[in-house]
C-alpha cells in the first residue's frame, strides 16, 4: 500500500478540508502515533537488514530499495520503549523529506499501521514540556480523536536529528561504490 492509495481511501470517506492535514497513524506499545502522510513513500513488511557496524542501537541496518540505500530505524528502540519480537504485522514505513542537503529517505519499524486521519491544526495541542529530552523534540503535537490520544511526530526532526547516522549512511554508500569499482578493476586484470 502506498501513500496515494491511503490518501484516496480517506478522500473517499469524505474527510478533508483546507486547514486539515492527513496523518498516517500507527501503533507502538499500545499508543497511537501519526506522521504526515505526504512524507510517506511506502509501507512494507519487515525484512532483514544489512547491519551497519558502530551504528546506534536503534538503527537495525540498511536495505536496498530500488537502488537507494535506506537506513531502518526501530522507533521503539529510539523512543526507549520495551523491545518486542517482530511479527507478521510489524511494518516498515518508508519516509521521504526534502532538506537543505537534499532528499532524505529512512524507514521506521513500527508495530502495526492503524489508519489515516484528517486532523485540523486547530485540534492539535502542543506537547507538554515535561522533561528536556531529545526524544520529545520529535513530537509535533497531540490530538484527541474519539477518546484516543494520538502523538503526532515531526518527520523532519525525526529524519535529520541524528547527524551520526547521516554520516554513516554516506560512508556506507561511498564504501559500496569504491568496493564495486575495486572489484571491477580486479576482474579486468
Amino acid at each position: 500500500m502506498n501513500a496515494a492509495q491511503l490518501n484516496n481511501k480517506d478522500a473517499d470517506s469524505g474527510h478533508g478540508t483546507d486547514d486539515e492535514q492527513q496523518y498516517l497513524t500507527f501503533i507502538m506499545a499500545g499508543e497511537e502515533y501519526g506522521v504526515d502522510i505526504l512524507a510517506v513513500q511506502e509501507i512494507r513488511g519487515w525484512e532483514p537488514t544489512t547491519v551497519i557496524p558502530n551504528a546506534p542501537n536503534y538503527i537495525k541496518g540498511v536495505i536496498n530499495l530500488r537502488g537507494t540505500i535506506v537506513p531502518i530505524m526501530d522507533l521503539r528502540s529510539r523512543f526507549n520503549l520495551a523491545s518486542v519480537e517482530y511479527s507478521p504485522v510489524t511494518v516498515v514505513i518508508i519516509l521521504k523529506i526534502e532538506t537543505e542537503r537534499g532528499e532524505r529517505v529512512m524507514g521506521i519499524v513500527v508495530d502495526a499501521v492503524s489508519e489515516v486521519h484528517a486532523i485540523s491544526d486547530s485540534d492539535t495541542q502542543n506537547s507538554p514540556d515535561l522533561i528536556e529530552d531529545l526524544n520529545t523534540e520529535f513530537i509535533k503535537g497531540l490530538v484527541s480523536i474519539e477518546d484516543n490520544m494520538i502523538i503526532l511526530l515531526d518527520v523532519n526532526r525525526l529524519l535529520t536529528i541524528d547527524k551520526q547516522l547521516l554520516t554513516l549512511t554516506s560512508e556506507l554508500a561511498s564504501g559500496l561504490d569504491s568496493e564495486s569499482t575495486a572489484e571491477h578493476e580486479e576482474n579486468k586484470q
